[in-house]
Protein backbone atom coordinates (compact mmCIF):
# COMPACT_ATOMS: atom_id res chain seq x y z
CA UNK A 1 0.00 0.00 0.00
CA UNK A 2 1.74 3.16 -1.14
CA UNK A 3 0.83 5.67 1.56
CA UNK A 4 1.99 7.23 4.81
CA UNK A 5 -0.15 5.17 7.19
CA UNK A 6 2.73 3.35 8.88
CA UNK A 7 5.74 5.33 10.06
CA UNK A 8 7.71 2.09 10.49
CA UNK A 9 6.05 -0.93 8.81
CA UNK A 10 8.78 -3.26 10.10
CA UNK A 11 7.84 -2.83 13.78
CA UNK A 12 4.50 -4.18 14.92
CA UNK A 13 4.13 -1.89 17.94
CA UNK A 14 4.60 1.19 15.77
CA UNK A 15 2.32 -0.11 13.02
CA UNK A 16 -0.41 -0.95 15.55
CA UNK A 17 -0.20 2.56 17.07
CA UNK A 18 -0.28 4.18 13.62
CA UNK A 19 -3.35 2.17 12.61
CA UNK A 20 -5.17 3.02 15.86
CA UNK A 21 -4.64 6.74 15.23
CA UNK A 22 -5.79 6.50 11.62
CA UNK A 23 -8.89 4.43 12.42
CA UNK A 24 -9.87 6.58 15.41
CA UNK A 25 -9.57 9.77 13.34
CA UNK A 26 -12.10 8.43 10.83
CA UNK A 27 -14.47 7.22 13.57
CA UNK A 28 -14.23 10.62 15.29
CA UNK A 29 -15.27 12.29 12.04
CA UNK A 30 -18.09 9.85 11.31
CA UNK A 31 -19.55 10.25 14.80
CA UNK A 32 -19.48 14.04 14.94
CA UNK A 33 -22.18 14.90 17.49
CA UNK A 34 -25.31 16.74 16.26
CA UNK A 35 -27.06 19.47 18.23
CA UNK A 36 -30.45 17.78 18.60
CA UNK A 37 -31.74 15.43 21.31
CA UNK A 38 -30.35 12.45 19.38
CA UNK A 39 -26.93 13.63 20.56
CA UNK A 40 -27.18 11.21 23.49
CA UNK A 41 -26.97 8.16 21.25
CA UNK A 42 -23.96 9.71 19.52
CA UNK A 43 -22.37 10.20 22.94
CA UNK A 44 -22.89 6.51 23.72
CA UNK A 45 -21.59 5.44 20.30
CA UNK A 46 -18.50 7.59 20.68
CA UNK A 47 -17.92 6.33 24.23
CA UNK A 48 -17.87 2.74 22.99
CA UNK A 49 -16.16 3.14 19.62
CA UNK A 50 -13.38 5.48 20.76
CA UNK A 51 -12.55 3.60 23.96
CA UNK A 52 -8.88 2.59 24.21
CA UNK A 53 -8.20 -0.66 22.37
CA UNK A 54 -5.79 -2.53 20.10
CA UNK A 55 -8.04 -2.25 17.01
CA UNK A 56 -6.78 -5.69 15.95
CA UNK A 57 -9.46 -6.35 13.33
CA UNK A 58 -8.94 -3.00 11.56
CA UNK A 59 -5.20 -3.64 11.65
CA UNK A 60 -5.72 -6.97 9.88
CA UNK A 61 -7.70 -5.18 7.17
CA UNK A 62 -4.94 -2.64 6.70
CA UNK A 63 -2.14 -5.21 6.72
CA UNK A 64 -4.03 -7.43 4.28
CA UNK A 65 -4.73 -4.48 1.99
CA UNK A 66 -1.00 -3.74 1.95
CA UNK A 67 -0.42 -7.05 0.16
CA UNK A 68 -2.47 -5.95 -2.84
CA UNK A 69 -1.61 -2.26 -3.19
CA UNK A 70 -5.01 -1.05 -2.00
CA UNK A 71 -5.23 2.72 -1.44
CA UNK A 72 -5.12 4.01 2.12
CA UNK A 73 -8.56 5.60 1.78
CA UNK A 74 -10.23 2.35 0.70
CA UNK A 75 -8.43 0.25 3.29
CA UNK A 76 -9.35 2.63 6.11
CA UNK A 77 -13.02 2.59 5.12
CA UNK A 78 -13.16 -1.20 5.43
CA UNK A 79 -11.06 -1.12 8.59
CA UNK A 80 -13.40 1.38 10.24
CA UNK A 81 -16.47 -0.59 9.19
CA UNK A 82 -15.31 -3.75 10.96
CA UNK A 83 -14.31 -1.80 14.08
CA UNK A 84 -17.77 -0.22 14.26
CA UNK A 85 -19.42 -3.61 13.90
CA UNK A 86 -17.07 -5.25 16.40
CA UNK A 87 -17.79 -2.48 18.92
CA UNK A 88 -21.54 -2.97 18.51
CA UNK A 89 -21.07 -6.65 19.36
CA UNK A 90 -19.14 -5.76 22.53
CA UNK A 91 -21.78 -3.26 23.65
CA UNK A 92 -24.58 -5.81 23.23
CA UNK A 93 -22.56 -8.74 24.66
CA UNK A 94 -21.92 -6.74 27.84
CA UNK A 95 -25.65 -6.17 28.51
CA UNK A 96 -27.28 -7.87 31.51
CA UNK A 97 -29.28 -10.14 29.18
CA UNK A 98 -26.01 -11.49 27.74
CA UNK A 99 -22.69 -11.53 29.63
CA UNK A 100 -23.71 -8.91 32.23
CA UNK A 101 -20.26 -7.28 32.32
CA UNK A 102 -19.34 -4.11 34.20
CA UNK A 103 -15.93 -3.42 32.66
CA UNK A 104 -14.75 -3.13 29.05
CA UNK A 105 -11.48 -1.71 27.72
CA UNK A 106 -10.53 -0.50 31.17
CA UNK A 107 -13.68 1.47 31.96
CA UNK A 108 -17.38 0.96 32.72
CA UNK A 109 -19.33 -0.80 29.99
CA UNK A 110 -21.65 1.31 27.83
CA UNK A 111 -24.83 0.36 29.69
CA UNK A 112 -23.16 1.24 32.99
CA UNK A 113 -21.91 4.61 31.75
CA UNK A 114 -25.28 5.46 30.16
CA UNK A 115 -28.21 3.04 30.54
CA UNK A 116 -29.41 -0.17 28.91
CA UNK A 117 -31.68 1.51 26.37
CA UNK A 118 -28.95 3.92 25.27
CA UNK A 119 -26.48 1.03 24.98
CA UNK A 120 -28.87 -1.00 22.82
CA UNK A 121 -29.44 1.98 20.52
CA UNK A 122 -25.72 2.76 20.42
CA UNK A 123 -25.04 -0.82 19.32
CA UNK A 124 -27.77 -0.60 16.69
CA UNK A 125 -26.31 2.67 15.44
CA UNK A 126 -22.77 1.28 15.19
CA UNK A 127 -23.96 -1.84 13.37
CA UNK A 128 -25.91 0.04 10.72
CA UNK A 129 -23.21 2.69 10.29
CA UNK A 130 -20.71 -0.07 9.49
CA UNK A 131 -22.67 -1.06 6.39
CA UNK A 132 -23.21 2.57 5.41
CA UNK A 133 -19.43 3.02 5.43
CA UNK A 134 -18.84 -0.05 3.25
CA UNK A 135 -21.49 1.09 0.76
CA UNK A 136 -19.91 4.55 0.40
CA UNK A 137 -18.11 5.18 -2.93
CA UNK A 138 -15.02 6.16 -0.93
CA UNK A 139 -14.62 2.48 -0.04
CA UNK A 140 -14.09 1.45 -3.67
CA UNK A 141 -14.90 2.86 -7.09
CA UNK A 142 -16.35 -0.45 -8.27
CA UNK A 143 -19.90 -1.00 -6.92
CA UNK A 144 -19.46 -4.78 -7.28
CA UNK A 145 -16.56 -4.68 -4.82
CA UNK A 146 -18.62 -2.68 -2.33
CA UNK A 147 -21.50 -5.16 -2.64
CA UNK A 148 -19.11 -8.06 -2.08
CA UNK A 149 -17.74 -6.40 1.06
CA UNK A 150 -21.24 -5.73 2.41
CA UNK A 151 -22.30 -9.33 1.76
CA UNK A 152 -19.13 -10.79 3.27
CA UNK A 153 -19.42 -8.73 6.45
CA UNK A 154 -23.13 -9.55 6.77
CA UNK A 155 -22.35 -13.28 6.55
CA UNK A 156 -19.53 -12.99 9.08
CA UNK A 157 -21.63 -11.01 11.56
CA UNK A 158 -25.00 -12.73 11.15
CA UNK A 159 -26.67 -15.94 12.30
CA UNK A 160 -24.23 -18.12 10.34
CA UNK A 161 -21.32 -16.26 11.94
CA UNK A 162 -20.84 -14.11 15.03
CA UNK A 163 -24.50 -13.96 16.11
CA UNK A 164 -24.89 -17.73 15.74
CA UNK A 165 -21.72 -18.27 17.75
CA UNK A 166 -22.98 -15.99 20.51
CA UNK A 167 -26.22 -17.97 20.67
CA UNK A 168 -24.27 -21.22 21.05
CA UNK A 169 -22.12 -19.56 23.71
CA UNK A 170 -25.19 -18.56 25.71
CA UNK A 171 -26.57 -22.10 25.46
CA UNK A 172 -23.19 -23.45 26.60
CA UNK A 173 -23.83 -21.93 30.03
CA UNK A 174 -26.43 -24.67 30.53
CA UNK A 175 -24.76 -27.43 28.52
CA UNK A 176 -21.45 -28.37 30.12
CA UNK A 177 -20.91 -31.40 27.90
CA UNK A 178 -19.40 -29.57 24.92
CA UNK A 179 -16.27 -31.28 23.61
CA UNK A 180 -13.28 -29.70 21.88
CA UNK A 181 -14.92 -30.02 18.45
CA UNK A 182 -18.03 -28.17 19.59
CA UNK A 183 -15.97 -25.46 21.30
CA UNK A 184 -13.89 -25.04 18.15
CA UNK A 185 -17.02 -24.61 16.01
CA UNK A 186 -18.49 -22.15 18.52
CA UNK A 187 -15.39 -19.98 18.41
CA UNK A 188 -15.01 -20.19 14.63
CA UNK A 189 -18.44 -18.59 14.46
CA UNK A 190 -18.32 -16.20 17.39
CA UNK A 191 -14.77 -14.88 17.01
CA UNK A 192 -13.26 -16.39 13.88
CA UNK A 193 -15.83 -15.24 11.34
CA UNK A 194 -15.12 -11.53 11.87
CA UNK A 195 -11.37 -12.14 11.92
CA UNK A 196 -11.73 -14.03 8.64
CA UNK A 197 -13.54 -11.06 7.10
CA UNK A 198 -10.83 -8.71 8.38
CA UNK A 199 -8.15 -10.81 6.72
CA UNK A 200 -10.03 -11.22 3.44
CA UNK A 201 -11.25 -7.62 3.09
CA UNK A 202 -7.99 -6.40 1.60
CA UNK A 203 -8.08 -9.21 -0.95
CA UNK A 204 -11.64 -8.23 -1.91
CA UNK A 205 -10.62 -4.58 -2.26
CA UNK A 206 -7.59 -5.58 -4.32
CA UNK A 207 -9.52 -8.06 -6.48
CA UNK A 208 -6.97 -10.72 -5.53
CA UNK A 209 -6.76 -14.24 -6.92
CA UNK A 210 -8.70 -17.15 -5.43
CA UNK A 211 -5.39 -18.68 -4.33
CA UNK A 212 -4.42 -15.60 -2.35
CA UNK A 213 -7.85 -15.36 -0.78
CA UNK A 214 -7.72 -18.99 0.33
CA UNK A 215 -4.32 -18.44 1.92
CA UNK A 216 -5.61 -15.46 3.91
CA UNK A 217 -8.76 -17.29 4.98
CA UNK A 218 -6.64 -20.22 6.16
CA UNK A 219 -4.43 -17.78 8.07
CA UNK A 220 -7.51 -16.16 9.59
CA UNK A 221 -9.05 -19.44 10.74
CA UNK A 222 -5.89 -20.48 12.57
CA UNK A 223 -5.37 -16.97 13.96
CA UNK A 224 -8.97 -16.74 15.18
CA UNK A 225 -8.72 -19.95 17.20
CA UNK A 226 -5.34 -18.93 18.62
CA UNK A 227 -6.86 -15.57 19.58
CA UNK A 228 -9.76 -17.24 21.38
CA UNK A 229 -7.50 -19.65 23.27
CA UNK A 230 -5.42 -16.68 24.40
CA UNK A 231 -8.64 -14.96 25.51
CA UNK A 232 -9.66 -18.07 27.48
CA UNK A 233 -6.27 -18.10 29.19
CA UNK A 234 -6.58 -14.41 30.06
CA UNK A 235 -10.05 -15.00 31.50
CA UNK A 236 -8.72 -17.89 33.59
CA UNK A 237 -5.37 -16.44 34.68
CA UNK A 238 -5.44 -12.68 34.09
CA UNK A 239 -6.69 -9.80 36.22
CA UNK A 240 -9.17 -7.06 35.40
CA UNK A 241 -6.36 -4.51 35.75
CA UNK A 242 -4.31 -6.33 33.10
CA UNK A 243 -7.08 -7.15 30.65
CA UNK A 244 -9.29 -4.08 31.03
CA UNK A 245 -12.41 -6.26 31.31
CA UNK A 246 -14.09 -8.60 33.77
CA UNK A 247 -12.30 -11.95 34.21
CA UNK A 248 -13.22 -15.34 35.64
CA UNK A 249 -16.68 -15.24 34.08
CA UNK A 250 -16.29 -18.48 32.11
CA UNK A 251 -15.41 -20.52 35.19
CA UNK A 252 -18.14 -18.82 37.23
CA UNK A 253 -20.70 -19.73 34.56
CA UNK A 254 -19.35 -23.26 34.27
CA UNK A 255 -18.69 -22.84 30.56
CA UNK A 256 -16.62 -25.35 28.65
CA UNK A 257 -13.60 -23.56 27.13
CA UNK A 258 -10.30 -24.52 25.54
CA UNK A 259 -8.69 -24.04 28.96
CA UNK A 260 -11.22 -26.12 30.87
CA UNK A 261 -10.88 -28.98 28.37
CA UNK A 262 -7.16 -28.86 27.52
CA UNK A 263 -5.82 -27.34 30.75
CA UNK A 264 -3.69 -24.14 30.74
CA UNK A 265 -0.51 -25.80 29.47
CA UNK A 266 -2.33 -27.77 26.79
CA UNK A 267 -4.19 -24.65 25.69
CA UNK A 268 -0.95 -22.68 25.41
CA UNK A 269 0.66 -25.42 23.30
CA UNK A 270 -2.39 -25.54 21.04
CA UNK A 271 -2.34 -21.76 20.59
CA UNK A 272 1.35 -21.80 19.65
CA UNK A 273 0.78 -24.63 17.16
CA UNK A 274 -2.07 -22.66 15.56
CA UNK A 275 0.11 -19.56 15.28
CA UNK A 276 2.85 -21.47 13.47
CA UNK A 277 0.22 -22.99 11.20
CA UNK A 278 -1.21 -19.54 10.48
CA UNK A 279 2.21 -18.16 9.64
CA UNK A 280 2.80 -21.04 7.26
CA UNK A 281 -0.27 -19.98 5.29
CA UNK A 282 1.55 -16.76 4.33
CA UNK A 283 4.54 -18.34 2.59
CA UNK A 284 3.35 -17.23 -0.84
CA UNK A 285 3.39 -13.53 0.10
CA UNK A 286 7.08 -13.23 1.04
CA UNK A 287 8.30 -10.30 3.14
CA UNK A 288 5.18 -8.26 2.35
CA UNK A 289 3.28 -10.33 4.94
CA UNK A 290 5.76 -9.78 7.79
CA UNK A 291 3.29 -7.65 9.78
CA UNK A 292 0.70 -10.42 9.56
CA UNK A 293 3.32 -12.89 10.83
CA UNK A 294 4.22 -10.58 13.71
CA UNK A 295 0.60 -10.00 14.71
CA UNK A 296 -0.03 -13.78 14.81
CA UNK A 297 2.69 -14.13 17.46
CA UNK A 298 1.44 -11.04 19.28
CA UNK A 299 -2.04 -12.56 19.59
CA UNK A 300 -0.85 -15.34 21.91
CA UNK A 301 1.67 -13.23 23.82
CA UNK A 302 -0.64 -10.32 24.67
CA UNK A 303 -1.75 -9.57 28.23
CA UNK A 304 -5.02 -7.83 27.37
Amino acid sequence: MTNTLWTDPTRLSVALADSVRAVDAVIDRLLAKPDGPEARVFDAMRYAALAPGKRLRPFLVLAGSHLFGVSQRSALQAAVAIELLHTYSLVHDDLPAMDDSDLRRGRPTCHKAFDEAAAILAGDGLLTLAFEVLADPDTHGDPAVRIELVAALARAAGPAGMVGGQMIDLLAEHDHSLDIGAITRLQRLKTGALIAFACEAGAILGKASVEHRRALIGYAHDLGLAFQIADDLLDAEGTAAETGKSVGQDAEAGKATFVSILGPDGARKQAQALVEQAIGQLDGFGEAADLLRQVARFVVERKS
